[in-house]
């Protein structure tokens, strides 16, 4: 197969409908729009949703929760995950930026203990869990909450 070979699937290109052009073409007269109303008219369309005059299902329906605009975003990160820094290296939320452990947009970041650390880090970051920062600790790292 070359690509000057290629060519769609068989009935899957249509030609336009060239609406307006003619009795005899299917499509004249009034273009396929029926008589008169709404539709008929150049530039009609109906908002999303709208049912007619209706009661809209989405009205109908109760709304359910509420969104906290004061919460805070806080990035999770596992202990394990701090294994690809150096020994001895300070693990900044800067640094877990950079090595792509905490993205987006957020307002802190928080050590979990899950996994083990086998390096001595000193990590700043905004919050610990107590079994991370014991681990933390015990491999002879330090934390310090920023």
């Amino acid at each position: 197969m070359d690509l000057h070979s290629l060519q769609p699937a068989e009935g899957s290109k249509h030609r336009r409908i060239r609406v307006g052009r003619g009795r005899a073409s299917g499509k004249g007269k009034t273009a396929g729009r029926g008589h008169k109303g709404q539709f008929s008219r150049a530039g009609s369309r109906h908002k999303p949703l709208f049912e007619g005059g209706q009661m809209p299902l989405v009205r109908k329906l109760p709304i359910r929760g509420f969104n906290n605009y004061n919460r805070k975003v806080i990035v999770p990160v596992n202990l394990e995950a701090l294994n690809r820094f150096e020994d001895g290296a300070e693990v900044t939320i800067e640094a877990l930026m950079a090595c792509g452990l905490a993205k987006g947009r957020f307002d802190g970041v928080k050590i979990l203990g899950n996994g083990e650390v086998e390096k001595k880090l000193t990590v700043k970051v905004s919050a610990f869990s107590a079994s991370a920062k014991e681990k933390i600790e015990a491999a002879g790292g330090s934390c310090e909450t920023v």
